[in-house]
């Protein structure tokens, strides 16, 4: 096959607070895990049955990172795509070992924090959209979003980002006729 695609998209809720360690060219590595549930009714009981999956969450963007330690912590809802990577490496006890992990690298990694809590900004704002903050208006008011976004999705890192709660929509007309 000539093309293939690796792309992994979450929305769920961080098991432990990011952890922030430093390679040896000083680049930030943030590790956290981030729980997804799934939930149906038994058809033979009728019960309601959980199954909690854990995934490993890696990010190797500086811009990402410090927003994932300043604003991340255990609990928080979060969505993120990344990309999924197996490595091996050699434990504590010299036994070879796989980890599967969702990676997110600059240009190819988004986070959104979607917790409704109110907060400042933090971090950069880049033009490109990549690996910068702003925020996103929704139900639950303004949440920071952060890494990249599509040139159809971005919306001005300012709307919405004011200290009131009634701030306007963007005065797009073109923004009215979009279904979601």
């Amino acid at each position: 096959m000539s093309g293939s695609v690796n792309k992994v998209i979450l929305i769920g809720n961080l098991g432990r607070d990011p952890e922030v360690r430093r390679l040896n060219s000083g680049d930030p590595v943030v590790n956290f895990s981030v729980a997804t549930t799934e939930s149906w009714r038994d058809k033979a009981s009728g019960e309601r049955r959980d199954r909690t999956e854990w995934h490993n969450v890696v990010i190797f963007n500086e811009n990402l990172g410090r927003i994932a330690e300043q604003y991340l912590k255990k609990g928080s809802k979060v969505y993120l795509e990344g990309q999924l990577q197996t490595r091996e490496y050699t434990d504590k006890d010299g036994n070879q070992r796989k980890a599967t992990e969702i990676v997110l690298q600059r240009f190819r990694g988004e986070l959104t924090l979607l917790d409704s809590r109110g907060g400042g900004r933090g971090g950069d704002s880049d033009e490109s959209g990549y690996g910068g903050a702003g925020y996103e208006r929704g139900g639950s008011g303004d949440r920071p979003s952060f890494g990249r976004s599509s040139p159809m999705e971005r919306r001005p890192a300012s709307a919405g980002s004011g200290g009131s709660g009634g701030a306007a929509r963007p005065s797009n007309p073109i923004d009215d006729d979009i279904p979601f």
